[in-house]
């Protein structure tokens, strides 16, 4: 351990230099010092350091001590108008990141004045259909200081495109735009369902933007792989981190046979997890995900840059565990959430509203959700010892149990054939169906208890204020898209919507700067899309 410890300390000193830690000393309320790490009673086993392989304390050397996680509240409503100003308010309240929340008829790759979009636009997110929306939506946000994380999958090719067109109108070079698309179509054929394409065609435009973005934008996350929806479809924490690394697995396999180098793609991959009520699951299960990867990568794909190992994540606190009732109780289950990703070593995190089971959030609800993060951040002490939960016999047991059953998982998708053969036989639904069963059998017969819920219920509940959004805003939003179609040059658009048609015939056509001609002429969401779902067809479940 001397050899290895001293290799940390090491590396902390090159890290120090390039972040000094936030203060000097770290201390208790009682003026106790924290050290900078506890490792001596960790004697039950022998484990790595923070920054060094397999990364199971953590893929930095000093974590919180020198930069706390990205503050990346998710937001998304009505209007681009709307969002913005909602986003320039929380980056005042001293939110570090933008997440964006798209509607529903952008995620399946409709316009707003399609017929499959009424009654829908800007309800669930933001309505985007052409790059004035997007235009808009960053107005006043410097996109070379800012991170933003889109939750986009199936048309996540498109809404790349137009916040790389707005970075360009901004000035702002391609090599310094960061951020990430989830771009994630695999868990969407298993939980969430906004896909639109067949399997091989909505990998092969992954992979084109992987290739796309490692030569142009090399900042910028290029898939954040997905376990949060597959745990909010009703899995339990097993399943969500194994189904989400054999999903990785695929990401990986299709890359490197459309002729990609592992080391050339892999450090811009990017996780998203779930953190739900059980804390030391939670942060068991950050922990044993965070060591898989790295032995995957490592190990199997033979990947040399350490940075290919380290499996980065971001975390979102689990929508499905908020109840309607007695909404104030979400407040506290989500502290417990983020507190379990921060112990667990998140890289960012969303923190949901207590409104969120009722409606959008309000201003109110979203600060409150916000300030949760900040007050973890700097009122608890939790950020500033690394790992301080590692060593304890609990967390180390439970780390390996569940690294245990996230193989046997993993062993069996791979005898299926890999995670697209696994979803194309609906194994992996399957699974989450039936657990997702057991819960709501254990919740009816109050095995489960859920505060407020099946026990310790009010005979009357308080109705807060909820966020309503306009429902004139879906008529508003297609005037404006039917004055861009006016306004724009439609020889531009038809010759783009026509390249991208012939691309995409061609399977060895990388389709990304096609997709870029089209936005930069305005073509919209829904006329992309629509060119694609001819060439390649739509994907109608099993």
């Amino acid at each position: 351990m001397d050899k290895k410890k001293n290799k940390w300390e090491n590396s902390v000193t090159r890290t120090l230099k390039r972040f000094p830690e936030r203060k000097e000393t770290f201390t208790t309320s009682s003026d106790i010092e924290v050290q900078r790490l506890y490792d001596e009673e960790n004697d039950q086993k022998e484990l790595s350091y923070p920054g060094q392989y397999p990364y199971t304390r953590g893929i930095q050397p000093t974590m919180y001590r020198s930069r706390f996680w990205t503050m990346r509240q998710y937001a998304g409503f009505g209007s681009a108008k709307e969002t913005n100003t909602r986003f320039r308010y929380l980056l005042d309240q001293g939110q570090t990141g933008l997440s964006v929340a798209f509607d529903l008829p952008t995620q399946i790759g409709y316009d707003s004045d399609d017929i499959m979009s009424e009654g829908e636009v800007g309800k669930v997110g933001v309505a985007i259909d052409t790059l004035q929306d997007m235009e808009t939506l960053l107005n006043q946000i410097p996109l070379d200081k800012v991170s933003t994380s889109m939750t986009i999958n199936a048309p996540a090719a498109v809404l790349l495109c137009m916040y790389i067109a707005v970075g360009e109108k901004q000035g702002v070079p391609l090599e310094k735009l960061t951020g990430t698309i989830q771009n994630d179509i695999l868990k969407e054929y298993i939980a969430r369902g906004t896909y639109i394409f067949p399997p091989k065609p909505s990998m092969r435009l992954i992979t084109n933007i992987f290739e796309f973005c490692q030569e142009k934008v090399p900042k910028f996350n290029t898939i954040s792989i997905s376990g949060y929806h597959i745990r909010e479809a009703g899995s339990n924490a097993v399943q969500e981190a194994a189904f989400t690394i054999a999903n990785g697995i695929a990401y990986v396999d299709a890359a490197i046979e459309s002729g990609l180098e592992v080391d050339s793609f892999a450090p811009r991959l990017a996780f998203f997890f779930n953190a739900h009520n059980n804390f030391f699951e939670e942060v068991a299960k950050f922990r044993a995900a965070r060591r898989i990867w790295a032995k995957i990568m490592k190990e199997h794909y033979e990947a040399k840059d350490p940075k290919s190992w380290k499996l980065r994540f971001h975390t979102q606190t689990g929508g499905s565990t908020l109840t309607a009732q007695q909404p104030d109780n979400n407040i506290v289950r989500v502290t417990l959430q983020a507190l379990a990703a921060v112990m667990g070593g998140t890289q960012s995190l969303h923190t949901n509203s207590r409104d969120e089971a009722l409606s959008l959030p309000t201003e109110e609800s979203a600060r409150i959700a916000l300030r949760t993060q900040q007050i973890i951040a700097h009122e608890s002490g939790v950020a500033d010892s690394i790992d301080p939960l590692g060593g304890s016999y609990y967390v180390e047991a439970l780390t390996d149990e569940m690294e245990q059953k996230i193989n046997e998982y993993l062993d069996q998708i791979k005898e299926i054939g890999g995670a697209v053969q696994a979803v194309e036989e609906g194994f992996m639904q399957r699974e989450i169906h039936q657990n997702a069963y057991e819960i709501q059998k254990n919740i009816e017969k109050e095995e489960e208890v859920i505060v407020g819920l099946n026990k310790f219920k009010m005979d009357e509940e308080v109705n807060p204020d909820l966020l309503k959004v306009d429902e004139e805003l879906e008529k508003s939003q297609i005037e404006s898209l039917q004055t861009i179609r006016k306004k724009r040059d439609q020889e531009a658009v038809n010759k783009a919507l026509t390249e991208l048609k012939e691309n995409a015939k061609n399977t060895d056509s990388n389709l990304i700067p096609t997709i870029l001609d089209a936005v930069r002429a305005y073509a919209s969401v829904g006329e992309i899309c629509n060119v694609l779902r001819d060439e390649f067809g739509e994907y109608t479940g099993l």
